[in-house]
């Protein structure tokens, strides 16, 4: 099967989570020139500041140089609203995540910790084309504001989305759930029904969580898929540079690449300034 592809995305990139990523990163290093996604938190449950962390950004510029991409992946990684007050807000933000920071945000918040985490991307100099929202949620207002801030997507665990007006492009992902012995567990056979039945699929995405390097069964298996794919000929890519193509090979108006060629024209950024000491 021709043109398939799949994007390793790491989430929750953060100084407190880098050393979980460490090994397994040095690992597919190892099987040669695989580029990532990284899903950078600028202050992971206000205790782990990357913006701040040295050591940090310059490994995030040296992955940059070398070919992978940084997206912005919330700004807390953490739901610090007030208490909900519906079932449906108890159960989107107690029972499915406590982690859903975006979901109870109103535009006005939303658009100020958007800017905040574009800011911080500006200044090292650093291209900026995704927003993943924790837990992949975003409230009404949190969608509203990510409209006005240039991003080229976001996405859910099915679907990428091109913004600013969320067109919806397939890009089903595997995710584990690796915090119980049961969900590990459960977590295996659904990822492989998953594989096998996205396989006809030109993109399929490995979401990854610091989490899941904690665990042997979970780490084995990431490992293990990754080198599966490149045994069935699935050529490892980044979102965005799959999305570029995508774009321009399947858009037959040409409007969608129009868009992409501006947006990321307008997003180029100034020369890398030096390291902050």
């Amino acid at each position: 099967m021709a043109n398939r592809e799949f994007a390793l995305v790491l989430h929750d990139i953060a100084p407190i989570t880098w050393p979980d990523y460490r090994a397994f990163v040095e690992e597919i290093d190892s099987m040669g020139e695989i580029p990532m996604t990284w899903l950078v938190v600028p202050d992971f449950h206000h205790r782990s500041n990357t913006f701040e962390d040295t050591d940090l950004l310059q490994l995030l510029h040296q992955r940059r140089e070398r070919g992978d991409e940084l997206a912005l992946h919330g700004f807390y990684h953490c739901d610090d609203a007030p208490a909900p007050r519906t079932p449906r807000d108890y159960f989107m933000r107690r029972l499915y995540t406590y982690e859903g920071e975006f979901y109870p945000l109103s535009y006005a918040e939303a658009l100020e910790r958007l800017q905040r985490g574009v800011e911080l991307f500006r200044a090292q100099g650093w291209p900026l084309e995704g927003f993943v929202a924790p837990a992949w949620l975003l409230g009404e207002g949190a969608r509203q504001a990510l409209k006005t801030q240039g991003f080229t997507y976001t996405s859910d665990p099915g679907q990428l989305y091109f913004l600013p007006d969320y067109t919806p492009i397939k890009a089903p992902s595997l995710v584990w759930s690796a915090r119980s012995r049961w969900r590990r567990g459960m977590s295996w056979v659904v990822n492989e029904r998953a594989r096998r039945r996205h396989r006809h699929e030109p993109l399929i995405r490995l979401g990854l969580h610091p989490v899941d390097m904690r665990h042997a069964i979970s780490r084995r298996y990431w490992l293990t898929t990754i080198r599966r794919l490149l045994e069935e000929g699935y050529r490892p890519t980044t979102k965005i540079s799959w999305l570029q193509r995508h774009c321009s090979q399947h858009d037959q108006t040409g409007a969608l690449s129009s868009r992409m060629d501006t947006r990321l024209e307008n997003a180029r950024p100034e020369p890398n300034p030096p390291l902050n000491n």
